[in-house]
């Protein structure tokens, strides 16, 4: 494919932003056409501010767009996308959490995330090709409710098996399969 047919990839990482060894900023250091959405430095836990952020990286960007996001970064897209409407080629989300399962103490807690505006969860169809993986093992989310959250927005599930949350603590700095499901969606 010719270099100026491929989408911009926007990365759009979870609630610990840019971790160096994190598979999506390798993954950014590795592509020509890549924007990232920048971190935050107030207001963390905003949904709101997160999904403007989403919004302003998207405003900079002429031409084809696919998404890829991981953990919360997966939220913050399905509320981005009932909120707004741009074209968008497809998207790659990874691992996206439960927010009906109980989490580890150093995650935020139901209430926190409940009155920063994450919930509740938009779960209507995503209005573009969409990708949705999943670990058989995430401490985030079973299998069972990723599998049902990628029904509910009329995604393809790619179920990963035993990856854990796919982030550094489970071993997961690169990870090749991004580079081949980008390409089923830039196709």
């Amino acid at each position: 494919m010719n270099n100026n047919d491929s989408a911009t990839i926007l990365i759009v990482p979870g609630l610990r932003d840019h971790v160096p060894e994190h598979w999506q900023t390798l993954l950014a250091a590795q592509l020509p056409k890549v924007r990232s959405v920048p971190p935050l430095e107030q207001d963390k836990l905003s949904l709101s501010a997160r999904v403007e952020a989403i919004q302003r990286e998207l405003e900079q960007i002429d031409g084809p767009v696919i998404l890829v996001a991981h953990s919360a970064g997966v939220l913050m897209v399905a509320h981005w996308a009932a909120r707004y409407s741009r074209p968008i080629k497809g998207a790659l989300l990874a691992t996206p959490p439960d927010l009906d399962a109980t989490w580890p103490a150093n995650y935020p807690s139901p209430e926190s995330l409940h009155a920063n505006g994450w919930t509740p969860l938009p779960r209507q169809p995503l209005p573009f090709p969409t990708l949705v993986c999943a670990s058989d093992d995430d401490h985030l989310a079973s299998l069972d409710a990723v599998r049902e959250l990628a029904s509910d927005w009329e995604a393809s599930l790619v179920e990963l098996g035993k990856v854990g949350h796919l982030n550094p603590a489970t071993g997961y700095g690169e990870w090749p399969d991004a580079h081949e499901l980008i390409e089923i969606l830039d196709r």
